[in-house]
């Protein structure tokens, strides 16, 4: 096997998204062949590499694992992590899926709604992927009434002084006189949340409803269901190959 980049390695064996497998690096938590592995380094396979302290390879059990790909309803209180650092209930816990998967992407503890769980790493990527411009929509409520101009500066964009950045354009659809839609193509950290701060408001209740074709619908608070074969190929056909750089 020709050598690749580790987190793409990982992320190829089902492990958990490139993404999450820079965190890992960068917290020491990965070893090749006995050593702490670094950010950037290639492997072939070939390699004894740990992950959390468990064995990495490419495996004839590894490559017949089947694709999994859940839509979640997450409750608010529950985290997207597994790191200890938040005592609160995780999503891995929560579902108890028979198998390794791991969510595409987070929602904050204080957030509920839509959140893709997945075995399929370059999935997780490509879906993740900034510069790929994927929307996702949310329901937002703020604890006072708002005016066009809140919508007006929504959509335009808003200055995030605390991360020193100014939002994407984006769609927002009133709906209430508290209440709003927002379909967002960029994840900054509580972006709607500070969004929301910057102009003088403050979120009383998020829900992610849509990512891309896949919907909330009706699924219940705390429940799971497998994406179906045409969603996921809707999916798969939205999203773009992400090119190693």
């Amino acid at each position: 096997m020709e050598a690749i980049r580790l987190n793409k390695y990982l992320s190829e064996q089902g492990i958990c998204s490139r993404r999450e497998a820079d965190r890992r690096i960068l917290a020491g938590q990965i070893t090749v062949d006995g050593r702490t592995a670094s950010m950037g380094e290639k492997v072939t396979g070939r390699e004894q590499i740990l992950y959390d302290g468990k064995p990495v390879g490419m495996t004839a059990a590894a490559k017949k694992i089947k694709p999994v790909l859940l839509a979640v309803n997450k409750p608010r209180g529950v985290v997207c992590t597994t790191s200890d650092k938040d005592r609160a209930p995780n999503i891995i816990e929560m579902i108890k899926y028979p198998g390794r998967i791991y969510p595409v992407g987070r929602l904050d503890k204080d957030s509920e709604g839509l959140l893709l769980m997945t075995n399929q790493g370059e999935l997780a990527n490509q879906i993740m992927h900034a510069g790929n411009l994927h929307d996702k929509e949310y329901l937002v409520t703020i604890d006072r009434p708002y005016h066009a101009a809140f919508v007006k500066r929504m959509q335009e964009g808003v200055e995030l002084k605390e991360l020193r950045v100014t939002t994407r354009p984006c769609t927002v659809l009133p709906v209430g006189k508290c209440t709003f839609r927002i379909v967002l193509t960029q994840g900054l950290n509580r972006q709607i949340r500070r969004m929301c701060t910057e102009l003088g408001y403050h979120v009383v209740a998020l829900k992610r409803i849509r990512i891309m074709n896949i919907h909330l619908d009706k699924l219940k608070t705390g429940d799971c269901r497998r994406v179906t074969p045409k969603e996921w190929e809707e999916l798969k056909r939205r999203v773009k190959p992400n090119e190693e750089e």
